[in-house]
Protein backbone atom coordinates (compact mmCIF):
# COMPACT_ATOMS: atom_id res chain seq x y z
CA UNK A 1 0.00 0.00 0.00
CA UNK A 2 1.03 3.59 -0.47
CA UNK A 3 1.85 5.74 2.52
CA UNK A 4 1.34 9.30 1.30
CA UNK A 5 -1.42 9.73 -1.26
CA UNK A 6 -2.40 12.98 -2.98
CA UNK A 7 -5.87 13.04 -4.57
CA UNK A 8 -6.66 15.53 -7.31
CA UNK A 9 -10.13 16.98 -6.72
CA UNK A 10 -12.09 18.76 -9.41
CA UNK A 11 -15.60 20.15 -9.57
CA UNK A 12 -16.88 17.10 -11.42
CA UNK A 13 -17.66 13.52 -10.49
CA UNK A 14 -14.06 12.54 -11.23
CA UNK A 15 -12.95 13.87 -7.86
CA UNK A 16 -15.29 11.52 -6.02
CA UNK A 17 -14.04 8.60 -8.14
CA UNK A 18 -10.44 9.50 -7.32
CA UNK A 19 -11.16 9.54 -3.58
CA UNK A 20 -12.77 6.10 -3.77
CA UNK A 21 -9.72 4.65 -5.52
CA UNK A 22 -7.30 6.40 -3.15
CA UNK A 23 -9.03 4.77 -0.19
CA UNK A 24 -8.32 1.39 -1.76
CA UNK A 25 -4.62 2.15 -2.15
CA UNK A 26 -3.68 4.20 0.90
CA UNK A 27 -3.93 1.48 3.55
CA UNK A 28 -2.92 3.02 6.88
CA UNK A 29 -1.16 5.91 5.18
CA UNK A 30 -2.04 9.58 4.89
CA UNK A 31 -4.56 10.98 2.44
CA UNK A 32 -4.52 14.56 1.15
CA UNK A 33 -7.25 16.06 -1.03
CA UNK A 34 -5.82 18.66 -3.40
CA UNK A 35 -7.41 21.30 -5.59
CA UNK A 36 -5.60 23.49 -8.10
CA UNK A 37 -7.40 26.78 -8.56
CA UNK A 38 -7.17 29.05 -11.57
CA UNK A 39 -3.91 30.66 -10.64
CA UNK A 40 -2.89 34.25 -10.62
CA UNK A 41 -4.32 36.53 -13.30
CA UNK A 42 -1.62 39.18 -13.25
CA UNK A 43 1.78 39.10 -14.90
CA UNK A 44 3.43 38.71 -11.51
CA UNK A 45 2.24 36.57 -8.67
CA UNK A 46 0.59 38.59 -5.96
CA UNK A 47 -0.56 41.34 -8.32
CA UNK A 48 -4.18 40.83 -7.27
CA UNK A 49 -4.23 39.75 -3.63
CA UNK A 50 -8.03 40.02 -3.37
CA UNK A 51 -8.51 37.63 -6.27
CA UNK A 52 -5.94 35.22 -4.84
CA UNK A 53 -7.64 35.22 -1.45
CA UNK A 54 -11.03 34.63 -3.08
CA UNK A 55 -9.75 31.69 -5.13
CA UNK A 56 -7.99 30.22 -2.10
CA UNK A 57 -11.13 30.43 0.04
CA UNK A 58 -13.27 28.95 -2.74
CA UNK A 59 -10.83 26.06 -3.11
CA UNK A 60 -10.85 25.33 0.62
CA UNK A 61 -14.65 25.33 0.65
CA UNK A 62 -14.75 22.94 -2.29
CA UNK A 63 -12.27 20.60 -0.60
CA UNK A 64 -14.20 20.69 2.68
CA UNK A 65 -17.38 19.75 0.84
CA UNK A 66 -15.64 16.91 -1.03
CA UNK A 67 -14.16 15.60 2.23
CA UNK A 68 -17.51 15.67 4.01
CA UNK A 69 -19.34 14.06 1.10
CA UNK A 70 -16.82 11.22 0.90
CA UNK A 71 -16.59 10.82 4.69
CA UNK A 72 -12.82 10.40 4.61
CA UNK A 73 -10.14 11.25 7.12
CA UNK A 74 -7.90 13.49 5.04
CA UNK A 75 -6.00 16.73 5.08
CA UNK A 76 -6.51 19.30 2.34
CA UNK A 77 -4.18 21.36 0.18
CA UNK A 78 -4.65 23.96 -2.50
CA UNK A 79 -2.37 25.91 -4.79
CA UNK A 80 -2.76 28.47 -7.52
CA UNK A 81 -1.14 27.50 -10.80
CA UNK A 82 -1.37 28.08 -14.53
CA UNK A 83 -2.55 24.50 -15.08
CA UNK A 84 -3.93 21.61 -13.09
CA UNK A 85 -0.95 19.44 -14.01
CA UNK A 86 1.61 21.97 -12.85
CA UNK A 87 -0.19 22.52 -9.57
CA UNK A 88 -0.55 18.82 -8.80
CA UNK A 89 3.13 18.34 -9.63
CA UNK A 90 4.08 21.10 -7.18
CA UNK A 91 1.93 19.67 -4.42
CA UNK A 92 3.13 16.10 -4.96
CA UNK A 93 6.73 17.30 -4.85
CA UNK A 94 6.36 19.51 -1.79
CA UNK A 95 4.45 16.87 0.16
CA UNK A 96 6.68 14.01 -1.04
CA UNK A 97 3.66 12.00 -2.13
CA UNK A 98 4.30 8.46 -3.29
CA UNK A 99 1.02 8.30 -5.24
CA UNK A 100 -1.10 10.81 -7.14
CA UNK A 101 -4.69 9.74 -7.83
CA UNK A 102 -6.90 11.45 -10.37
CA UNK A 103 -10.28 10.78 -11.90
CA UNK A 104 -11.25 10.61 -15.53
CA UNK A 105 -13.96 12.58 -17.28
CA UNK A 106 -15.35 12.76 -20.78
CA UNK A 107 -13.27 15.88 -21.23
CA UNK A 108 -10.01 14.26 -20.21
CA UNK A 109 -8.13 13.78 -16.97
CA UNK A 110 -9.42 16.31 -14.44
CA UNK A 111 -11.00 18.24 -17.26
CA UNK A 112 -8.01 20.49 -17.96
CA UNK A 113 -5.19 18.00 -17.63
CA UNK A 114 -5.02 17.22 -21.34
CA UNK A 115 -5.04 20.89 -22.31
CA UNK A 116 -1.78 22.53 -23.35
CA UNK A 117 1.86 21.53 -23.56
CA UNK A 118 2.67 23.23 -20.28
CA UNK A 119 0.36 20.87 -18.41
CA UNK A 120 1.71 17.83 -20.24
CA UNK A 121 5.28 18.77 -19.39
CA UNK A 122 4.41 19.30 -15.73
CA UNK A 123 2.80 15.87 -15.50
CA UNK A 124 5.73 14.32 -17.36
CA UNK A 125 7.88 15.22 -14.36
CA UNK A 126 5.50 13.85 -11.74
CA UNK A 127 7.65 12.60 -8.87
CA UNK A 128 5.49 9.63 -7.91
CA UNK A 129 3.22 6.86 -9.14
CA UNK A 130 -0.06 7.77 -10.81
CA UNK A 131 -3.47 6.08 -10.51
CA UNK A 132 -6.49 6.86 -12.66
CA UNK A 133 -9.99 6.04 -11.48
CA UNK A 134 -12.49 5.21 -14.22
CA UNK A 135 -15.70 7.17 -14.53
CA UNK A 136 -18.39 6.27 -11.98
CA UNK A 137 -15.92 4.24 -9.92
CA UNK A 138 -17.34 5.70 -6.70
CA UNK A 139 -20.78 4.35 -7.59
CA UNK A 140 -19.60 0.75 -7.86
CA UNK A 141 -18.64 -1.86 -5.24
CA UNK A 142 -14.90 -1.26 -4.94
CA UNK A 143 -13.33 -4.68 -4.54
CA UNK A 144 -9.72 -5.78 -4.84
CA UNK A 145 -10.22 -9.40 -5.89
CA UNK A 146 -7.88 -9.55 -8.89
CA UNK A 147 -4.86 -7.41 -9.73
CA UNK A 148 -3.48 -7.62 -13.25
CA UNK A 149 -0.03 -6.73 -14.54
CA UNK A 150 1.00 -5.79 -18.09
CA UNK A 151 4.05 -8.00 -18.54
CA UNK A 152 6.83 -8.11 -21.14
CA UNK A 153 9.92 -9.42 -19.29
CA UNK A 154 11.35 -5.93 -18.81
CA UNK A 155 12.72 -4.74 -15.44
CA UNK A 156 9.85 -2.27 -15.26
CA UNK A 157 7.22 -4.97 -15.71
CA UNK A 158 9.06 -7.13 -13.15
CA UNK A 159 8.80 -4.19 -10.74
CA UNK A 160 5.07 -3.91 -11.50
CA UNK A 161 4.67 -7.63 -10.83
CA UNK A 162 6.43 -7.43 -7.47
CA UNK A 163 4.30 -4.47 -6.46
CA UNK A 164 1.14 -6.37 -7.43
CA UNK A 165 2.30 -9.33 -5.34
CA UNK A 166 2.88 -7.06 -2.34
CA UNK A 167 -0.53 -5.44 -2.71
CA UNK A 168 -2.18 -8.85 -3.10
CA UNK A 169 -0.66 -10.01 0.17
CA UNK A 170 -2.29 -7.06 1.92
CA UNK A 171 -5.67 -7.33 0.22
CA UNK A 172 -6.05 -11.06 -0.36
CA UNK A 173 -6.37 -10.52 -4.11
CA UNK A 174 -5.10 -12.92 -6.74
CA UNK A 175 -2.56 -11.75 -9.32
CA UNK A 176 -2.49 -12.41 -13.05
CA UNK A 177 0.11 -11.32 -15.59
CA UNK A 178 -0.82 -10.54 -19.16
CA UNK A 179 1.41 -10.61 -22.22
CA UNK A 180 0.37 -9.61 -25.72
CA UNK A 181 2.24 -11.24 -28.59
CA UNK A 182 2.52 -9.91 -32.12
CA UNK A 183 3.94 -11.52 -35.24
CA UNK A 184 7.21 -10.35 -36.79
CA UNK A 185 6.83 -8.51 -40.09
CA UNK A 186 8.25 -11.34 -42.17
CA UNK A 187 5.47 -13.67 -41.03
CA UNK A 188 2.88 -11.45 -42.69
CA UNK A 189 4.50 -11.89 -46.09
CA UNK A 190 4.16 -14.77 -48.49
CA UNK A 191 0.43 -15.21 -48.18
CA UNK A 192 0.46 -15.79 -44.43
CA UNK A 193 0.64 -19.60 -44.61
CA UNK A 194 2.86 -19.76 -41.54
CA UNK A 195 0.79 -17.42 -39.38
CA UNK A 196 -1.27 -20.04 -37.46
CA UNK A 197 1.79 -22.07 -36.46
CA UNK A 198 3.80 -19.00 -35.50
CA UNK A 199 0.93 -17.57 -33.48
CA UNK A 200 0.41 -20.80 -31.57
CA UNK A 201 4.14 -21.02 -30.88
CA UNK A 202 4.40 -17.45 -29.62
CA UNK A 203 1.37 -17.84 -27.38
CA UNK A 204 2.72 -21.08 -25.92
CA UNK A 205 6.11 -19.49 -25.25
CA UNK A 206 4.52 -16.47 -23.55
CA UNK A 207 2.32 -18.68 -21.40
CA UNK A 208 5.35 -20.71 -20.36
CA UNK A 209 7.30 -17.55 -19.46
CA UNK A 210 4.55 -16.28 -17.22
CA UNK A 211 3.94 -19.68 -15.65
CA UNK A 212 7.62 -19.65 -14.71
CA UNK A 213 7.11 -16.51 -12.62
CA UNK A 214 5.58 -18.53 -9.80
CA UNK A 215 2.54 -20.53 -8.77
CA UNK A 216 0.93 -17.39 -7.37
CA UNK A 217 0.73 -15.76 -10.81
CA UNK A 218 -2.04 -16.71 -13.23
CA UNK A 219 -0.83 -16.59 -16.87
CA UNK A 220 -2.89 -14.59 -19.36
CA UNK A 221 -1.74 -14.26 -22.98
CA UNK A 222 -3.30 -13.02 -26.19
CA UNK A 223 -2.38 -12.28 -29.78
CA UNK A 224 -3.29 -8.86 -31.10
CA UNK A 225 -2.92 -5.11 -30.67
CA UNK A 226 -1.61 -4.44 -27.14
CA UNK A 227 -3.95 -1.62 -26.16
CA UNK A 228 -6.99 -3.50 -27.43
CA UNK A 229 -6.05 -6.73 -25.72
CA UNK A 230 -5.15 -4.95 -22.48
CA UNK A 231 -8.49 -3.16 -22.56
CA UNK A 232 -10.31 -6.47 -22.85
CA UNK A 233 -8.13 -7.95 -20.12
CA UNK A 234 -8.86 -5.03 -17.79
CA UNK A 235 -12.59 -5.81 -17.86
CA UNK A 236 -11.97 -8.77 -15.53
CA UNK A 237 -9.71 -6.85 -13.12
CA UNK A 238 -10.05 -4.62 -10.11
CA UNK A 239 -6.70 -2.93 -10.81
CA UNK A 240 -4.31 -2.94 -13.77
CA UNK A 241 -0.66 -2.21 -12.92
CA UNK A 242 1.88 -1.13 -15.51
CA UNK A 243 5.51 -0.10 -15.25
CA UNK A 244 7.06 3.05 -16.63
CA UNK A 245 10.40 3.67 -18.30
CA UNK A 246 10.23 7.31 -17.32
CA UNK A 247 11.58 9.25 -14.36
CA UNK A 248 7.95 10.18 -13.78
CA UNK A 249 5.03 7.84 -14.38
CA UNK A 250 3.07 9.94 -16.80
CA UNK A 251 5.25 10.81 -19.78
CA UNK A 252 3.71 9.06 -22.74
CA UNK A 253 0.63 8.26 -20.71
CA UNK A 254 -0.35 11.75 -21.76
CA UNK A 255 1.70 12.05 -24.97
CA UNK A 256 1.69 8.63 -26.60
CA UNK A 257 -1.19 7.12 -28.53
CA UNK A 258 -1.02 3.58 -27.09
CA UNK A 259 -0.72 4.60 -23.46
CA UNK A 260 -3.14 7.48 -23.78
CA UNK A 261 -5.72 5.13 -25.25
CA UNK A 262 -5.13 2.67 -22.43
CA UNK A 263 -5.62 5.43 -19.86
CA UNK A 264 -8.98 6.29 -21.38
CA UNK A 265 -10.11 2.80 -22.38
CA UNK A 266 -9.14 0.64 -19.39
CA UNK A 267 -12.25 -0.81 -17.77
CA UNK A 268 -10.76 -0.82 -14.29
CA UNK A 269 -8.48 1.52 -12.32
CA UNK A 270 -5.06 1.98 -13.90
CA UNK A 271 -1.91 2.28 -11.77
CA UNK A 272 1.31 3.47 -13.43
CA UNK A 273 4.37 2.95 -11.26
CA UNK A 274 7.25 5.40 -11.30
CA UNK A 275 10.63 3.76 -11.78
CA UNK A 276 13.13 6.22 -10.40
CA UNK A 277 13.44 8.01 -7.10
CA UNK A 278 13.73 11.76 -6.72
CA UNK A 279 17.50 11.39 -6.39
CA UNK A 280 17.82 9.91 -9.87
CA UNK A 281 15.15 11.91 -11.64
CA UNK A 282 17.50 14.71 -12.66
CA UNK A 283 19.93 12.38 -14.39
CA UNK A 284 17.15 10.80 -16.42
CA UNK A 285 15.32 13.99 -17.34
CA UNK A 286 17.03 14.16 -20.71
CA UNK A 287 15.34 10.92 -21.75
CA UNK A 288 11.87 12.02 -20.75
CA UNK A 289 10.69 12.90 -24.24
CA UNK A 290 11.22 9.30 -25.33
CA UNK A 291 9.65 7.69 -22.27
CA UNK A 292 6.59 5.48 -22.53
CA UNK A 293 4.44 3.42 -20.29
CA UNK A 294 5.39 -0.20 -20.78
CA UNK A 295 2.66 -2.40 -22.17
CA UNK A 296 3.41 -5.91 -23.26
CA UNK A 297 4.10 -6.08 -26.97
CA UNK A 298 4.10 -2.29 -27.44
Amino acid sequence: MFKNVLVGIDEREGGRDAIALAEQLVGNGELTLAYVHGGYPGIARGSDSKFEASEHDRALALLAAAKARAGVDASVATVGASSVGRGLHQLAESRQADLLVIGSTRHGLLGRVLVGNDTRHALNGAPCALAIAPARYAQQPNLMAEIGVAYNESPESDHALEFARSLARETGAKVSAFETVTLPAYALMGGGAMIPDLTDGLLAAARKRIAGLGDDIEPQVAYGVPVEELTEYSASLDLLVVGSRGYGPVGRLVHGSVSQRLASSARCPLLVLARATRATRATEAGDAENDDVLVAGA
